[in-house]
């Protein structure tokens, strides 16, 4: 069992760091998303899909002064650095248009973040040539030719700005917050801005020559025009950050950065359409939904007619970042929510860097390279179909690459190669994500367990108190959340009787959504997994809906779409309070598309009689788990005496295999442990189960030593790394046909290795 050698020039291990491999639809009009070729019967059947693949980068160095006045007097100091700064800071770019001569024009925005602390920054456009670093050499230096100052000499504006008093009445981060520029067929700017939110237009050299043009019934709270009581629908800092023009330059699509105040759907994102010609919106718009309710879509570019693509980005930054990603949309293409159907072209997270250009930059500047910037805000195709990303540095605050260091304004260009890619035959599940990596059951863990290499992920499902399904390994939430620091929750303390167990804590079923809203995920095992608590207090509490829409909206390693393994948690006891998981369940499988039977996805379950009543209620995949002691509790409840154990005997998994396609075993189940706790005898229940038509998946490989057979333990740290590849090697080699595990790196590198 192998993969292709074309699938080894990214090994697992690579892929470890940040593995990239995408099946998305892409610029050119024959690129379409990855389909698979027909199989023949050996050897298994592969995959044409898209790498992203790093060719070109260049960097201005953060520090970096134009000539002008002192910027930053009111900047909040970071990184080791003060302002005032003796000439204009460049703060990264959040728009570039490319020229088609080696040149861009590359704007940054309204300086330090704010209309309070930017009115000593000047809004300009940048003339740059980069001089690309390649395979085949080159200095990596973004050079500036010269600038344009946005300014409005014309006397246009009817409301005071900072150079209110001179004659060439230059614009500054304090007047506007542009973030995003296209260039029309005339010469002329089109500048998408926040404070209002505003279309400017500017002639080609940089004087604005109308009035700005507002979004009827949505204001910011920094709009010049805001009356007093007037209540803002557009959130600060959350107006026009990504704008695009059609084809033929006579339509814009602006989009509004995050949801409206009022929206009821805090994941909705509106695209505009205006007319140029018209110089008026023309009241068509269309509904974006992002991944998760923080993130915001930071750029857009037109593809062709109707397509576009549009970053969405959240707000972390480095190790912490989770999506940094380029969507392709249709604006004739809507779900049956009404949502624009988006297809990933790439995860930023995760690009392959044969050539090894950048590397030693610091953090994501390896193998695999990725840009974890905060603000991830430049996407531009180029004419040769590549893509060029870029980011804003929000100097001198950003330091994903090299902490206390900021950021250098980066621009890249990323390259989708075709490639033949072989399915491995085990299947490799990211248990509740990467937990051994990231707090599990975040999308934080979610997102790098498909970075590295994960064909599923594994939420496990729990309700809310009002009926909404979010993934956290048990209802109580006092191990894995910051409920116990919200003192307006001290009194929802109290104990109950799960499954015949006394427990005590904070449950999910006494919060509503937008209450777990308010929390923040934790590492449950701190001592055991110490790194993990760096990202305690980042992360939401996922809904199931969140983790679906991430995996269909990504790829695996394998470039196949990624599958979701949801396990029912305590079903028994959340129908006994009338909070049945199996519809609901359903219901999201059918929202998302995936209620057939060839869906990526496996529904699994210790209790049996949810599996049978689920097997009624949907095609998709079904899993009996099985430990290795005790008895599932619908059978405790029936007064039934079988266990486990009689589930895994011949006649148990032939009646399995009425209502399940597979087992989820505990490891133990397949090999036992020895006395002196080393590996034993292998059982017959991998052939058992395979005669009855079952697959086997185990569970679970975890790298530390507490959790390792003895004779694959290294050194005498519980809380150390052992042998995590060699016990896989083992289980694989025994006949198992998938494993979970909470570190997907270590344990997909040796299913390759067992099977080459």
């Amino acid at each position: 069992m192998s993969r292709t050698p074309t699938r080894r020039l990214l090994p697992r291990l690579a892929a470890a760091a940040a593995a990239a491999v995408t099946a998305a639809a892409l610029l050119p009009a024959t690129a379409a998303v990855a389909q698979p070729v027909a199989p023949a019967a050996s050897p298994p059947p592969f995959v044409q899909t898209h790498v992203p693949t790093l060719v070109a980068r260049a960097t201005l160095s953060a520090d970096h002064l134009e000539p002008g006045p002192a910027s930053g007097a009111l900047a909040s100091p970071g990184n080791g650095r003060t302002g005032p700064w003796d000439g204009q800071v460049i703060p990264g770019f959040s728009a570039a248009i490319d020229n088609g001569d080696g040149t861009f024009w590359a704007q940054p925005d309204n300086g330090f973040g704010s209309k309070g602390n930017s009115a000593d920054f000047l809004l300009r456009n940048y003339l740059v040539r980069p001089a690309w670093q390649t395979a085949q050499g080159g200095d990596g230096e973004i050079r500036i030719e010269r600038f344009m100052s946005y300014n409005d000499r014309n006397h246009v504006l009817d409301f005071p700005i900072v150079n209110d008093a001179t004659d060439d009445r230059l614009l500054t981060g304090a007047d506007f917050d542009i973030e995003s520029v296209v260039k029309a067929k005339d010469g002329t700017f089109w500048v998408g801005e926040e404070f209002g939110p505003f279309l400017l237009h500017f002639d080609a050299d940089g004087t604005l020559l109308r009035k700005p043009f507002s979004l009827s019934g949505a204001k910011s709270p920094q709009n010049p025009y805001l009356q007093p009581g007037e209540t803002p629908r557009v959130r600060a800092s959350r107006g026009f950050e990504a704008l695009a023009a059609s084809v033929d330059g006579r339509y814009l699509y602006p989009v509004v950065e995050g949801a409206y105040a009022d929206e009821p759907d805090p994941r909705r994102r509106e695209i505009h359409e205006f007319d140029t010609r018209a110089g008026a919106y023309t009241g068509r718009t269309w509904s974006y939904q992002t991944d998760q309710e923080p993130n915001v879509v930071g750029d857009a570019f037109t593809v062709r007619n109707d397509v576009l693509l549009l970053v969405e980005r959240d707000d972390f930054e480095g190790e912490q970042a989770v999506t940094k990603r380029v969507y392709q949309v249709d604006l004739r293409r809507t779900d049956a929510d009404g949502y624009l159907q988006k297809t990933l072209v790439l995860d930023a997270l995760r690009v392959a860097n044969p050539d090894a250009i950048g590397a030693g930059d610091g953090y994501g500047t390896g193998e695999i390279y990725s840009l974890p910037v905060q603000s991830f805000e430049t996407v531009v195709q180029l004419k040769d179909g590549r893509l060029l990303i870029g980011n804003d540095n929000n100097y001198p605050g950003n330091d994903a690459r090299i902490p206390g260091t900021p950021d250098d304004t980066e621009m890249a260009i990323i390259d989708l190669t075709k490639t033949r890619i072989e399915p491995a035959p085990v299947t490799l599940i990211g248990h509740r994500g990467a937990s051994g990596h990231r707090p599990e059951h975040t999308l934080a863990s979610y997102e790098t367990a498909i970075v590295q290499c994960a064909d599923y992920i594994e939420p496990d499902v729990v309700s809310t108190k009002d009926g909404v399904l979010v993934a956290r390994h048990e209802n109580e939430i006092g191990g894995t959340t910051n409920v116990a620091d919200h003192p307006e929750f001290a009194g929802r303390r109290t104990t109950k009787t799960i499954d015949g167990s006394s427990i005590t804590g904070w449950f999910t079923e006494d919060f509503t959504l937008a209450e777990l809203r308010t929390l923040r995920a934790k590492e449950r095992l701190p001592q055991t997994r110490p790194a993990n608590t760096a990202f305690d207090g980042l992360y939401v509490i996922p809904t199931l809906d969140e983790v679906l829409d991430l995996a269909r909206h990504s790829v695996s390693c394998d470039g196949r779409p990624v599958g979701v393994y949801p396990e029912t948690k305590h079903p028994s006891y959340f129908d006994s309070i009338g909070l049945s998981l199996e519809e609901p369940l359903v219901a999201a499988l059918q929202a998302n598309g995936l209620d057939r039977a060839d869906a990526p996805v496996i529904l699994q379950s210790f209790e049996t009689a949810n599996l049978r009543e689920l097997d009624g209620l949907t095609d998709v995949t079904l899993a009996q788990l099985v430990n290795s002691s005790g008895r599932p509790y619908d059978f405790t409840l029936a007064g039934d005496p079988r266990t486990y154990n009689d589930l895994v005997t011949p006649a148990g998994l032939a009646d399995i295999a009425t209502y399940a396609d597979g087992v989820g075993v505990e490891k133990s189940v397949v090999i036992p442990r020895t006395a002196d706790g080393r590996l034993g005898t292998p059982t017959s229940v991998v052939a058992d189960a395979h005669a009855a038509g079952l697959t086997v998946h185990g569970w679970t490989f975890r790298a530390e030593n507490q959790f390792l057979p003895v004779d694959f333990r290294v050194g005498t740290d519980p809380n150390a790394y052992g042998d995590l590849a060699g016990e896989v090697k083992v289980f694989v080699a025994a006949g198992m046909d998938g494993i979970f595990s909470d570190q997907p790196d270590i344990a997909g590198v040796a299913i390759d290795g067992a099977a080459g």
